[in-house]
């Protein structure tokens, strides 16, 4: 592999995760940054300096004719950059979600078909082998299952600014529920047939349409269910704020995270600690027949070693011609699960998927 030309990579977006994919790209001798593009001048971390900042994706695209275009913008410009990128003929990376609607999420998936370019939806927990091992060993469980899972994040000062930037156009349960939907579709092959979603702005710092806590419940056609819980905002508890739950009739697989983690903190979203697998299985005295099996997960890798991984993942998807229909398909389903319980919070109605 490593004789082969290196790629090059436009980078739009340049916040937390944008600087963070633009590192993995730097490192990664299969790829070269064309061009860093960002609406205003940011600070850039060691060995980023020496690209610039360009202002427009469109200019870069036509000067550079990049092979790659890596898209970390707010969600509701990802569509539109995106099927842009495919058209002149650039494979794509773009963070999650993939678009606002549902119907722009298909337009993405219908451009990568349509120009025989590969897409990568940035699932960061899809390389990370806490969660991998997760998924693994619910599915050996069997369904039906009960997924329980949150992510509730206290934030203040810059992180609560970034959050009330997010809330303009996307909400909590949204913007990390899709996260958790793909790993809920991950380990049951069942399709999602109903969502509910309940909601409560906790706050008069957001518009008056957005909520800033919510919640969903959404149904399996197996009989699965699943809930996922999300709030963002300095009134936000830090009890419970990192629930990860499967259930099913054989028993339960469960991360288990240290005491005294901050909701705030980047690498608790994915830092797993601990993985509790529990059999339901009872001897003739009706006592459990063997104790919880904990996992330790030392040594997994931070924030950035996960951006590096999901990078790799895509040179490789790439350079091998890897068939990543079900991985397109993952990521509409779960778009479209969080906006059907986004739109039951304003209706007030369950949602028929």
């Amino acid at each position: 592999m490593s004789s082969e030309k290196p790629l090059r990579v436009v980078v739009a977006g340049l916040g937390n995760m944008g600087r963070s994919h633009a590192l993995a790209y730097h490192t990664n001798p299969g790829f070269e940054i064309a061009a860093l593009v960002n609406r205003s001048d940011v600070p850039l971390p060691d060995g980023l300096g020496r690209y610039g900042i360009r202002r427009s994706f469109e200019d870069v695209l036509r000067d550079e004719r990049p092979d790659v275009a890596a898209i970390a913008t707010y969600s509701d410009s990802h569509a539109e950059y995106a099927v842009r990128a495919f058209e002149a003929g650039c494979h794509v990376f773009v963070e999650k979600p993939l678009a606002t609607t549902v119907a722009d999420a298909q337009r993405v998936v219908d451009a990568a078909k349509a120009n025989g370019r590969k897409l990568v939806i940035g699932y960061i927990l899809r390389h990370h082998p806490s969660w991998i091992r997760l998924i693994a060993e619910a599915r050996k469980l069997g369904g039906p299952y009960v997924f329980r899972m949150n992510l509730n994040q206290q934030s203040s000062g810059h992180s609560w600014e970034t959050h009330k930037q997010l809330m303009r156009t996307t909400s909590p349960i949204v913007d990390c529920g899709v996260h958790y939907l793909d790993v809920m579709l991950q380990i049951t092959d069942a399709r999602p047939v109903e969502v509910r979603g309940m909601g409560v702005r906790l706050t008069d710092e957001v518009a008056p349409s957005m909520y800033n806590y919510g919640h969903l419940q959404v149904l399996f056609e197996d009989g699965s269910v699943g809930w996922y819980e999300a709030g963002w905002g300095p009134m936000i508890s830090e009890t419970a704020f990192f629930v990860k739950d499967v259930m099913s009739p054989k028993g339960c697989v469960s991360i288990v995270m240290k005491e005294g983690v901050k909701s705030d903190d980047i690498d608790t979203h994915t830092k797993t600690s601990t993985i509790r697998l529990h059999s339901a299985a009872t001897g003739p005295d009706g006592k459990f027949a063997k104790e919880d099996q904990l996992l330790s997960m030392e040594g997994e890798p931070g924030h950035q070693e996960l951006c590096d991984r999901e990078q790799a993942f895509l040179l490789k998807a790439i350079r091998e011609n890897i068939d990543l229909t079900r991985h397109m398909d993952d990521a509409v389903k779960s778009l479209a699960v969080c906006l059907a319980a986004d739109a039951s919070v304003r209706s007030g109605n369950a949602v028929k998927l």
